[in-house]
């Protein structure tokens, strides 16, 4: 009978070991998941910074949310992350370098709102893009991204958005407000 609660005991030991290095294996896995996602939502929060965007910060950002403390031990896999994410940084930095805005070169939004406040009609952002692309061959002109600039023009009250059937034009607005620094 001994022997039989020695085995038992034995077979729940090797079931606890093996289950306490599954959840660890796991844990390391949800750790590199996080660090991959902190990594991209810095460049996602640098690319919104170039195209002009504010950051907007959700409520449950630094709200109960506390970052686990993790042992050295447990970090191998932290310079293969490091590894991969600077290569990636190299390709995106190289992208960025042949279309990025220069210091003192006018924000997509400054753009948009001067070119729409020399015309007569409203305008569609493919249209503003074209123009855009004419007038600035140097940068690399995207229709989403003159769209994004025109929405925001349109939030900050600098713009006037009209829809005519599925199509959307844009217009300087009536009044144009002081500009704010939000």
């Amino acid at each position: 009978m001994t022997a039989d609660y020695a085995q038992r005991v034995a077979d729940d030991l090797s079931a606890n070991r093996g289950e306490q290095e599954r959840v660890r294996s796991e844990l390391d896995r949800l750790q590199d998941e996080l660090v991959r996602l902190g990594e991209s939502e810095q460049v996602l929060t640098k690319m919104q910074d170039v195209l002009g965007g504010a950051p907007k910060q959700t409520a449950k950002q630094g709200k109960g949310h506390k970052a686990a403390a993790v042992p050295a031990a447990r970090r191998s896999n932290a310079k293969t992350v490091a590894g991969k994410s600077g290569a990636a940084g190299r390709r995106k930095a190289a992208k960025k370098s042949a279309s990025a805005k220069k210091p003192g070169d006018a924000t997509w939004l400054e753009l948009t709102t001067a070119y729409l406040g020399g015309q007569s009609e409203p305008r569609s952002a493919a249209e503003v893009s074209a123009s855009l692309t004419e007038a600035h061959p140097e940068r690399a002109v995207q229709v989403t991204v003159v769209r994004n600039a025109l929405e925001q023009g349109v939030d900050k009250g600098l713009l006037e958005r009209s829809k005519q059937g599925r199509s959307v034009f844009y217009s300087p607005a009536a009044t144009v407000p002081a500009p704010s620094d939000s």
